[in-house]
């Protein structure tokens, strides 16, 4: 009974796929045909598997574990936290049923969600990375504020910091302010912990913009489903970020998205000592091809040259259609000549490209402004400088890069 309703509410509650196994002798069966299983719900007592070896044998897999049994009592439960378990629920309970999905629910969150753990403290950071990684969750260590700063600024992966509060170069207090002052406001989640009993800690760690706070010492289920509710909550504002950041039509990032990015990328590579580069592309006659063909060809055509421009520039650089037939790069870390090549990559592949409408094959060419960025300016400066090159592209005939260096070498020659 158990195992058919919860087969059937996983399924409908997350829509995974649920195998059900009777016996260990059937998950060794499942698991060594090539199930590529990310978690188990799983009972210790089975018919050919009465002391726990199911659990073992999951765990030894790296197959994450939820204990859901109906034998149970302090020490079985201390045993079985101490392997490494996601959780433990009892099928007596009441809702357990509902339990064990929430549970489930809590792990394939966690499972996607990078956490960055700062703590100078040793012994304490590994603990806390011990409960995290048995929460599902990635996480990447920093033993100071100076050092978390570096990780945050060199990936976006990071969904959730978690500090202690007192660091050995700085405050959880002042780590906050820079995260909120180079990533926003709701780009990342942060909680902090301390062990003091001076519970003004938390009002005035909250009140600077923090997410959560936990006290120390910790019940180790409030310590996860406060964590928890953090990173779900964050999962739900990045999911409605993505939504806002897409552009209707082609499913790039739109221009809000570029010009509240932007700024953020440009300081970064100044802050590595990088300089970086910004290229606008226009794709050539689209107003002619619009009067020709129409504007559902136009549309396709837009969405075409969008497709191709994602498949090569992936996430490595911030792509975004600026509006119309305008398209923008800002890349990261590249120079003015490394750009440059870059875009004549881009050229000849939109150039060589050719789009079906109405059983026709079309060709589009595009023109492309790009502009160098060495020193900290407003970012309107750097798209206007990328849009002047962008004018001369046209005017000189199109299907063409213009630059700082293409102008050089033009007066050198």
């Amino acid at each position: 009974m158990f195992s058919t309703v919860l087969k059937h509410g996983l399924e409908t509650a997350h829509g995974i796929a649920v195998t059900h196994c009777a016996s260990l002798t059937a998950v060794k069966a499942a698991v060594e045909t090539g199930g590529d299983f990310s978690l188990a719900v799983l009972d210790l007592n089975l018919p050919d598997a009465p002391n726990c070896e199911a659990l073992d044998y999951v765990i030894s897999h790296g197959i994450a574990a939820i204990v859901f049994t109906g034998s149970f009592n302090s020490k079985t439960r201390e045993d079985i936290l101490s392997r490494n378990v996601v959780d433990c629920v009892i099928k007596s309970q009441l809702d357990s049923i509902s339990h064990v999905i929430s549970v489930v629910d809590r792990a394939l969150t966690n499972v996607r969600t990078n956490v960055l753990l700062v703590d100078s403290d040793d012994t304490s950071r590994a603990d806390l990375f011990a409960l995290l990684q048995q929460q599902q969750f990635s996480v990447v260590q920093a033993s100071a504020g100076a050092e978390a700063l570096h990780v945050l600024d060199s990936s976006d992966a990071i969904d959730l910091v978690i500090t202690d509060i007192a660091l050995t170069d700085m405050s959880a207090y002042t780590l906050l302010a820079e995260i909120r002052q180079r990533h926003g406001e709701d780009a990342l989640s942060v909680i902090a912990l301390a062990a003091c009993d001076d519970r003004q800690h938390a009002a005035r760690f909250l009140q600077c913009g923090g997410t959560e706070f936990i006290q120390k010492p910790f019940l180790l289920e409030e310590f996860n489903s406060r964590v928890f509710q953090v990173a779900n909550i964050q999962k739900r504002i990045q999911a409605l970020h993505n939504i806002a950041a897409r552009d209707y039509l082609t499913d790039i990032y739109n221009r809000r998205y570029f010009f509240q990015s932007g700024p953020r990328l440009v300081e970064q590579c100044l802050r590595r000592g990088e300089t970086t580069s910004i290229a606008i592309l226009d794709i050539d006659h689209f107003k002619r091809l619009n009067d020709t063909y129409g504007h559902e060809v136009g549309d396709l055509v837009l969405k075409a040259v969008a497709k191709r421009l994602k498949a090569a520039v992936g996430d490595e650089h911030l792509l975004a259609r600026l509006g119309g037939e305008e398209f923008g790069v800002l890349f990261s870390g590249l120079d003015a000549a490394a750009a440059h090549d870059y875009c004549e990559t881009l050229r000849l592949d939109l150039a060589g490209t050719k789009i079906v409408a109405d059983d026709e094959e079309l060709s589009v060419t595009v023109s492309i402004g790009l502009a160098t960025i060495e020193s900290l300016e407003s970012f309107e400066n750097y798209l206007n400088a990328a849009d002047q090159f962008l004018y001369m592209a046209k005017y000189d005939g199109r299907n063409r890069i213009v630059s700082e260096l293409t102008l050089l070498k033009s007066m050198a020659s």
